[in-house]
């Protein structure tokens, strides 16, 4: 991270953290420079104080460019960024996080109080607490909000199976029963809040065309491909209300052209930048480069459960095929770092983890000895590799690096690169002729429970979060022993040993983090990124305006 260079930038600065799991693949983007052929919690900010005769807008409007379009915005079932991305606009948690990965109440009147063990939490609903409809936010709207995604097993449910039981105390008071102490549990506690009565009234119509929240901007219109437009709540019911009269998300997919529109003042902010454009944005002008520390953990994943791949000699013999420090280097920085384990640096250091002891287990290139194992495990010369990827040229230029080496090795090597829904239907089959090997991605959160979800070996989370199917019992029971422990200690030693064997046995090879950055046009004032939700429009700590 050039955290020296300030001109003309922003850097925000602080630990890793995330607020909802999911699938980062779903923050593609087309950054080009593929070289092969494919089959199909401080803040630290550097402000500009150039003196300006405009006047500050409580009344613009501002253009928010994505690297895709959202597909729905309904809390409850939502999993792809674009889509949260707007959500975090509308709707509310019980919690909201701060500058970094502190929480501060939102729709809670106060801090949770905790008892049983940490297994039972009970939250009071802060005083005039109301949806956009007029509706108060009850203690029952917030108890079907954490209950549904189990009930209608969406693939949100595996945030919220630890919940035992979920119980209306009163109209604005809560509880909830844990079946086991569960360590991030007030990070789930940030969860959307929806009111019962509306999502049921008609439940599509909720997703795409009337979603209804708490927050400081409303729902006004989305077309597909098109745009999102979301106005103001000047009735809003907490402090502070937007400056902003209105936000536009648009989708535009192909880098160059975000870029564009960037610089032609067609878009006021855009997410994401591509790496080869990275320089040719810090250069503009008129414009800053708001940065945090992302959440993510992009990986080359393997099929443990069918074909050569679940031997971890043939794991360990691809690892040889190519230099994951050279493709990252090469299609990744600057907008992302070189990530060595399932936890970003950020979280590892906080928890005592070996980072030096993991960073000396992956294998630099090394042909001869990726033969002596391929040749070990009795690989056919003539087998023919299937490695499928997203629509995001960052993990399928990583793919073909993989794929060149086993050419080199004379085997045949064949990149898919698939839509986003084919791709997330096939990499969870774990068929050997769907694929050999994906790059995939998560959202983590700011606590190691998230390797649960990538490498248990329970119902709720085998093929469905991970299609690695690795044959790790000893780390599944680990890594369920640790989630359920109300002691750090001794999670922290769970966590350790389960990574640990996880990186030996090479069920994942830890490609990269990406940053949550966002390139600015200097008239939209107090822009945050952020290292959970991306980017703050109105928050506790700013409240974006335009001037032009």
């Amino acid at each position: 991270m050039s955290e020296e260079r300030f001109s003309r930038r922003r850097l925000l600065r602080g630990a890793v953290a995330t607020g909802v799991a999911g699938v980062a693949g779903c923050t593609s983007s087309n950054d080009g420079g593929g070289t092969a052929t494919t089959s199909s919690s401080e803040t630290v900010t550097e402000t500009d104080t150039t003196a300006t005769t405009t006047q500050t807008s409580t009344d613009g409007t501002v253009r928010h460019a994505q690297v895709k379009s959202p597909i729905e915005f309904d809390p409850v079932v939502a999993v792809d960024r674009p889509s949260l991305q707007v959500i975090w606009q509308v709707f509310e948690g019980l919690y909201a996080y701060d500058e970094g990965t502190g929480l501060v109440p939102k729709l809670a009147a106060g801090d949770p109080e905790v008892s049983e063990g940490a297994t039972r939490y009970v939250v009071e609903i802060a005083d005039g607490a109301r949806f956009q409809n007029g509706d108060p936010v009850t203690a029952t709207d917030v108890a079907y909000s954490l209950r549904a995604p189990v009930e209608e097993e969406t693939a949100n449910a595996s945030e919220l199976d630890m919940i035992d039981s979920i119980s209306v105390v009163d109209g604005s008071t809560v509880q909830f029963d844990l079946q086991y102490p569960f360590g991030p549990f007030r990070h789930t506690l940030t969860w959307p809040i929806v009111p019962k009565a509306e999502r049921e009234a008609d439940t599509a119509a909720f997703s795409t065309e009337s979603p209804v929240g708490s927050g400081q901007f409303r729902f006004v219109e989305f077309e597909e491909g098109q745009h999102v437009t979301l106005s103001r709540w000047d009735d809003y019911w907490d402090e502070p209300v937007a400056n902003l009269a209105g936000l536009e998300f648009v989708p535009i997919e192909e880098p160059t052209t975000r870029v564009t529109a960037f610089k032609t003042g067609e878009v006021d902010v855009f997410t994401q930048l591509p790496p080869k454009l990275y320089g040719t944005v810090e250069e503009m002008s008129d414009a800053s480069v708001y940065e945090a520390p992302g959440p993510a953990y992009f990986h080359l994943a393997f099929n443990c459960k069918e074909g050569p791949t679940a031997d971890s000699r043939v794991r360990e013999a691809i690892d040889y095929t190519f230099s994951m420090d050279r493709a990252v280097a090469n299609f990744v920085e600057p907008t992302g770092i070189r990530q060595y384990s399932p936890l970003s640096r950020p979280m590892a250091e906080e928890w005592n983890m070996p980072v030096e002891e993991w960073k000396e287990i992956p294998h630099d290139k090394d042909l001869d000895a990726a033969k002596a194992l391929f040749d070990e495990a009795g690989v056919p010369d003539d087998y023919q590799w299937t490695i499928i990827v997203p629509p995001d040229d960052k993990r399928e230029n990583i793919g073909v690096t993989v794929g060149n080496g086993l050419q080199e090795l004379g085997f045949d090597a064949t990149v898919t690169r698939l839509d986003w829904g084919a791709f997330l239907e096939t990499f969870v089959t774990g068929n050997e002729h769907d694929y050999n090997m994906y790059l995939y991605g998560m959202w983590s959160r700011v606590d190691p429970d998230d390797t649960y979800y990538m490498f248990a070996r329970t119902d709720d989370v085998l093929g469905v979060s991970q299609g690695t199917y690795y044959d790790g019992a000893q780390v599944s029971d680990w890594l369920v022993q640790a989630r359920r422990s109300a002691d750090r200690e001794e999670r922290q030693r769970l966590y350790e040993r389960a990574i640990t064997r996880v990186l030996e046995d090479r069920a994942h090879l830890p490609a990269y983090n990406l940053k949550n950055n966002n390139a600015v046009k200097e008239y939209v004032n107090d822009f945050a990124a952020h290292p959970v939700e991306s980017f703050h429009y109105v928050s506790s700590h700013n409240n974006v305006s335009v001037e032009k």
